[in-house]
């Protein structure tokens, strides 16, 4: 069943799931002229056509969900676009002036001052660093670091917590880091390393990196239960949220799915998979349309449903058990 997804990915209408399967799934070359020829389809499918016309129209903030420019420069990040296109620079811009603002540079010492700078309580820094750790994972990916990508990194080693994560839980008792906070910066501090060959973001990443695998992703360190059943639950994309399939994920491009703590996890993906083949979204965060008014993205990521293979997870889904040597 597992090559009857494969096939239908490879044949998929949209050109950047054919690039994950072929780039991340059978290991083709990134860098060869197919693939470079195939990221040209990317940029012109309807789908980033899409993502692009519709944000400059209507110029969301940079943060709105799912619409802003963080999120479109997300999802171009994912979608196998080109590297160093200079027409995304003005996205690229508005992100990195919203998350290098002088604010998140001045500590406080109250909650209630969150919106003037980043509250430092009990000498942890309450801090959302998903929004900064997205950013950097954009433009490493897009080919778009102007050099300000070592100042996100900066942010995010000074805000890491003593356990390897982040938490903007503003509760002084708060103590253990967020898996929602520290995957997108333990994902973009992975993606800067690597292009970097950069010794601090690598260390911080494999630190983060413990914040997961502590919890073999997704069950609680003292009783082995699932902590959360919505992690047991597929989504593309997951924007900034967390499942099972999001961390095993980042812990693959980390090169860590070989770690024992990772086999549990792994198991409950593939108790997921669909019998006809393929992986489902079971639910999502999006909605469409016009007249959604929160949470509306650009375009469609396939919906969702029990029982229909996703094009989007299931890619995911493939290119994680084939890292991870199951495929």
């Amino acid at each position: 069943m597992r090559s009857r997804a494969l096939r239908a990915l490879l044949s998929s209408d949209e050109p950047s799931v054919r690039w994950k399967v072929r780039v991340r799934v059978l290991g083709e070359d990134p860098s060869s002229l197919a693939i470079r020829r195939l990221q040209g389809q990317v940029r012109r499918s309807e789908r980033v056509r899409l993502l692009l016309s519709a944000h400059r129209e209507a110029r969301p903030p940079v943060y709105a969900k799912w619409c802003g420019a963080h999120w479109v420069l997300a999802a171009l990040a994912d979608l196998g676009y080109p590297s160093g296109d200079p027409d995304l620079a003005p996205l690229r811009d508005s992100v990195l002036e919203a998350w290098l603002h002088p604010r998140y540079f001045r500590e406080e010492s109250s909650a209630r001052l969150r919106d003037h700078g980043v509250p430092v309580l009990e000498g942890r820094a309450r801090r959302c660093a998903s929004q900064q750790g997205s950013a950097l994972l954009s433009i490493v990916r897009l080919g778009l670091d102007d050099g300000r990508g070592a100042r996100l990194v900066e942010r995010l080693l000074h805000w890491q917590w003593p356990d390897g994560g982040w938490n903007c839980d503003v509760r002084p008792a708060a103590a253990s880091s967020s898996v929602h906070e520290t995957l997108l910066p333990m994902r973009g501090l992975t993606a800067y390393a690597q292009a970097h060959s950069d010794s601090s973001a690598r260390d911080a990443a494999c630190r983060a990196a413990e914040v997961l695998l502590s919890r073999r992703l997704a069950f609680g360190r003292s009783d082995g239960r699932l902590i959360d059943r919505n992690w047991a639950r597929l989504h593309y994309p997951p924007y900034w949220h967390y499942d099972v399939l999001a961390g095993l994920k980042g812990l693959g491009e980390a090169g860590l799915l070989g770690d024992p703590r990772c086999e549990t996890a792994l198991d409950l993906l593939q108790s997921l998979e669909l019998a006809e083949g393929g992986w489902p979204a079971h639910d999502r965060y999006y909605a469409t349309g016009d007249s959604a008014r929160y949470h509306r993205d650009h375009v469609d990521w396939g919906g969702s449903s029990t029982r229909r293979m996703n094009e989007w997870v299931t890619a995911d889904a493939l290119m994680v058990l084939a890292a991870a040597g199951r495929l």
